[in-house]
């Protein structure tokens, strides 16, 4: 099977929207059980008691705000290397969610860490690395915006995305390298290759049900958003035009 064929927009288009519409219902069906279950399945915390629970919408947020830069580079990566015009609009379309996430990740660290700490913010390590990750997002999407020849700014844009992903393990490991009040990571592997958690079963469910509706999420608003991409950018070319003339028939 040739996967590269799908590099191609006219061959990728029409498999971006099933995959698309499938993720999206999995994203609505995994996040309506995951929000019942982060408000009424899970057990209050005996030390942070109730407001611990936004939790379960800041952890994945944090997650997602790494990954998704890091899958952002990836793709810039492989659009410099190759010269694929698909590869740089993949990783464009990436850029707006993974700003989302983190802003999501900034606000709710805020409203767990006012009860927690007894301030909206400190300059901790990690807080502070993950505000520079929402910049490089919004830096990524001026430069964009900025250039108008679409080679030019897949480049420049491959670039910072690049330069940028050395924040990610910076955020990553900010707690175990200083001094910061961000708590530890509740989940890690252990010495023998298993995992180590200190949350009851049903937290650790909740919070991977809600991690996987963020990645559904993304994944469905990612290709929606490359298949207008397409749309614009071909718009002149053959094949679109045909696809036009068939939906007006």
């Amino acid at each position: 099977m040739n996967l590269f064929k799908y590099s191609a927009p006219s061959i990728f288009y029409p498999l971006a929207g099933r995959l698309a519409t499938g993720f999206a219902v999995a994203a609505v069906l995994l996040l309506v059980i995951g929000l019942y279950m982060s408000f009424f399945v899970a057990p209050t915390d005996y030390k942070q008691g109730e407001g611990y629970r936004i939790m379960f919408i800041h952890v994945p947020a944090a997650w997602m705000s790494m990954l998704i830069y890091v899958v952002m580079a990836g793709w810039a990566a492989a659009g410099m290397i190759w010269r694929t015009r698909l590869s740089s609009m993949m990783a464009s379309a990436l850029a707006p969610t993974g700003a989302m996430f983190t802003f999501i990740t900034l606000w709710t660290g805020a409203l767990w860490g006012k009860p927690m700490w007894g301030a909206w913010w400190v300059w901790d390590a990690r807080l502070t690395s993950e505000l520079i990750l929402l910049f490089l997002y919004i830096g990524y999407m001026a430069l964009e915006s900025a250039i108008d020849d679409p080679r030019r700014a897949a480049r420049a844009c491959g670039l910072l995305a690049l330069v940028g992903v050395i924040n990610v393990p910076i955020i990553y490991y900010s707690v175990q390298w200083w001094n910061t009040l961000h708590q530890g990571a509740s989940i890690k592997m252990s010495e023998s290759g298993g995992i180590e958690t200190s949350m009851t079963d049903i937290m650790l469910w909740t919070l991977l049900i809600m991690t996987f509706a963020c990645w559904c999420y993304t994944i469905a608003v990612t290709l929606t958003r490359v298949r207008n991409t397409i749309l614009e950018r071909e718009s002149k070319t053959v094949w679109v035009k045909e696809m036009v003339q068939r939906e007006e028939k």
